[in-house]
């Protein structure tokens, strides 16, 4: 642990020179390891949902590559690295989170479909996954602070402050999602969460953070990612719909009935592939720039798949589909922006 620390210093030392903060960083880390030593690993990493991970840095990708847009020598490498762990720590935390406020509320039960929580299988217990929750914020926090002072020093204030806020605030979301008495997914609420954070505040904060400044094009990309991300949910929310409901856990989707919710999935994804063709007009891409447009082959695919869908149980596999083309969507709108700048 002792080398593995001392790479790590090295390493966030050339990114930013806040000696302090470092040492908070390792002892999280170093503390965080030790922790799951004594647990099995295994289940910890079911909890913490890798899969969902390709998802949640979508609107980071497609954030800088708006930026590299805008302005190629703005984008910097130091900024887009904390920018995905940062990302990355809050869809963990999320993860984590939900795991313990449905395990708590009993929503994770016998009949639910889909993989088994840690904390419903009993592989973690309820203290654990609450120390678990608490060190993955605290972890969240200081990598939102890092990616602060990398990309605004300490000259802006103001931006400082707003984005700390941001941080905060996204913690909150992450966590209050499905813990607590007022957890804003129990009420119908979590679309509009996700759509506000894993969209606008993604993809516009990210390309905020290297230009310093936002351009008016930026919001149709976030529109998009935003709306993926809630397809994604709302394909979540029809999957679990029976046990939701018997639970009290009243999504959007319980509030609606099965055939509504096919039908704002429909639109959820075809307004974001029209919008993003939109941006494409908007900005005159040609060639290369519309590389993502191969991502919307699975996408189309996927639409006549629900569709057809007579079997909830069999949404879980559309699940991945959509989350997987929306990072496909994202990946290949950066490469086509960064080959043609």
């Amino acid at each position: 642990m002792k080398v593995g620390a001392g790479v790590l210093k090295t390493f966030l030392e050339k990114s930013i020179k806040q000696k302090e903060l470092l040492e908070y960083i390792i002892v999280f880390v170093i503390s965080i390891c030790n922790f799951a030593g004594s647990m099995d690993i295994i289940p910890l990493l079911k909890a913490a949902r890798l899969r969902t991970l390709p998802l949640s840095v979508a609107g980071i990708i497609t954030g800088s590559a708006l930026a590299f847009r805008e302005d190629p020598y703005a984008f910097r490498w130091e900024i887009f690295g904390w920018a995905l762990l940062t990302t990355i720590l809050f869809q963990v935390l999320s993860n984590f989170a939900n795991d313990y406020g449905d395990g708590v509320k009993g929503t994770d039960n016998e009949h639910r479909i889909g993989p088994a929580r840690a904390l419903q299988s009993g592989a973690i217990t309820r203290e654990q996954m609450k120390r678990v929750v608490l060190i993955t914020a605290a972890l969240s926090i200081l990598s939102a602070i890092a990616l602060i002072i990398a990309a605004f020093g300490s000259e802006n204030l103001l931006y400082t402050l707003v984005f700390f806020v941001l941080g905060l605030l996204c913690v909150a979301a992450a966590i209050k999602y499905t813990v607590g008495r007022s957890a804003y997914g129990y009420r119908g609420l979590g679309d509009v969460f996700v759509f506000v954070f894993f969209g606008l505040v993604s993809v516009v904060g990210s390309q905020f953070l290297y230009t310093q400044q936002i351009d008016k094009a930026v919001w149709l990309p976030a529109i998009v990612i935003g709306l993926l991300s809630v397809a994604v949910l709302n394909l979540n929310n029809m999957r679990d719909y029976e046990n939701d409901r018997l639970s009290g856990k009243h999504t959007l989707v319980v509030k609606m009935g099965i055939s509504l919710a096919k039908y704002y999935h429909y639109y959820l994804v075809v307004i974001a592939m029209v919008a993003m063709l939109g941006y494409s007009v908007w900005r005159l891409q040609m060639r290369w720039q519309l590389l993502y447009l191969i991502a919307y082959l699975p996408l189309v695919v996927h639409l006549l798949s629900v569709k057809r869908n007579t079997e909830l149980r069999l949404l879980d596999k559309e699940l991945k589909i959509v989350a997987m083309s929306t990072f496909l969507l994202s990946v290949l709108f950066f490469i086509g922006i960064y080959t043609n700048v």
